[in-house]
């Protein structure tokens, strides 16, 4: 079994070019962390790169499927653990979404060359589990979810979802979009 990871906080490296716009969500269940990957899928177009980030059993899967069923793409969204990454091609008009699992690749950037991430981040959205560290030089304008959950022996579903957006990309990300953040607005 591994290990369970920490969550990073997300802050700009000193002297970074960009500014972050930060958003805190409850999410209160894995039903309410699929309608958040439906409405984040909302806001998303090709070439956007998402950053998840959380424990193991955090959500973040739970949270790609959601963006898969928002953006409309085939294929059942499950984790890429075993194959790196998987790619659901669009049924519709929309972007193909390319899901990673980067947890077993120890390298940065160098090691993520063989997937061609760069390649196909312009026609695509791309999300990464576990990227912290090695895909960030892909584009200066990123999502990241941080995913927050209680560890240890609980059967607690409560999480604390955090999206930070980096770069311009990102500058209308704003608290007030998000609210209100409730069971009503999810379904």
């Amino acid at each position: 079994m591994e290990a369970p990871h920490s969550s990073p906080a997300a802050e700009p490296a000193a002297g970074a070019p960009y500014d972050t716009v930060t958003v805190t969500l409850a999410v209160e269940s894995p039903e309410q962390m699929q309608a958040l990957g439906r409405r984040i899928s909302g806001v998303l177009r090709p070439g956007d790169l998402v950053m998840l980030t959380g424990e193991l059993g955090a959500g973040k899967t739970t949270l790609t499927r959601g963006l898969g069923e928002g953006l409309g793409v085939r294929g059942a969204v499950t984790s890429p653990t075993f194959v790196i990454a998987r790619v659901h091609p669009p049924l519709g008009d929309g972007p193909a979404l390319v899901h990673v699992d980067a947890y077993r690749l120890g390298g940065g950037l160098d090691e993520m060359e063989d997937l061609d991430l760069d390649v196909s981040l312009p026609d695509s959205v791309i999300v990464v589990e576990w990227g912290d560290g090695k895909v960030e030089e892909l584009s200066d304008d990123r999502l990241q979810v941080l995913i927050d959950r209680a560890v240890g022996d609980t059967d607690d579903e409560r999480r604390t979802v955090t999206l930070v957006g980096f770069g311009a990309r990102w500058a209308g990300l704003r608290t007030e979009s998000w609210a209100p953040w409730d069971t009503a607005r999810l379904r």
